[in-house]
């Protein structure tokens, strides 16, 4: 069991910043992507999905410039040489969820799917299960960096509903094939939704980096 309750950077408070900034941006984005597709599925918010669709990309933005100062800070002060690859892929595997949020939100706006009403309430469970998925994986990763404790309480929560997610996913699809929609929409609907999935599919990835970093840090 892990029982690190120790900062990783007790001197080093400006890196401890931004890396609980960091943390933050992936927690917010996967909030506002929930928000997002509700307000998308509303079909009268087309003015507020824009306003969504731009904070996001602020998001994604701030925490790239994030990711970049962090990973410069560890090299230019030579910052836990020990843990310095584990660190940098952690920060580089979490920054991809913001970057296929960002995606999947941006060809929202951009394609404009007609999604039948009948979908609408098993969407908004999936992107609810997915953006938690996100919450938690944010909420973990966080605690790597300071609290061993509950790494592993979190990351079971994020394998949790990644499974949820997958369920979903894939009702969701036999939904859309078995409806009279035309191949074209099916074929849209299909990819926007696997696309939509594959958020949690990063998220649990960035969970098993994690755990075996975790483990590594505990020995």
């Amino acid at each position: 069991m892990f029982k690190i309750k120790i900062s990783l950077f007790p001197k080093t408070k400006s890196l401890e910043n931004k890396i609980d900034n960091f943390h933050d941006k992936v927690i917010d984005s996967a909030i506002l992507f929930r928000k997002a597709i509700k307000v998308f599925l509303s079909q009268d918010g087309h003015e507020e999905y824009r306003s969504v669709n731009k904070q996001i990309k602020k998001i994604e933005h701030d925490a790239d410039g994030l990711r970049r100062e962090i990973e410069n800070q560890l090299y230019a002060q030579n910052l836990l040489p020990n843990l310095q690859a584990d660190i940098l892929e952690l920060i580089e595997s979490m920054d991809k969820i913001n970057n296929q949020i960002h995606d999947v939100v941006y060809k929202f706006h951009v394609e404009q799917p007609e999604i039948p009403e009948n979908l609408h309430r098993s969407v908004e469970i999936l992107c609810k299960q997915v953006a938690e998925c996100c919450e938690n994986m944010g909420i973990a990763s966080r605690a790597f960096f300071k609290d061993l404790s509950i790494v592993r309480d979190y990351t079971h929560k994020v394998y949790l509903m990644e499974q949820e997610s997958d369920l979903t996913c894939n009702e969701i699809k036999k939904t859309i094939f078995a409806s009279d929609l035309p191949l074209a929409n099916k074929i849209q609907l299909d990819l926007l939704i696997s696309e939509i999935d594959q958020i949690a599919d990063i998220a649990e990835d960035c969970a098993d980096k994690l755990l075996i970093f975790t483990i590594k840090r505990d020995i």
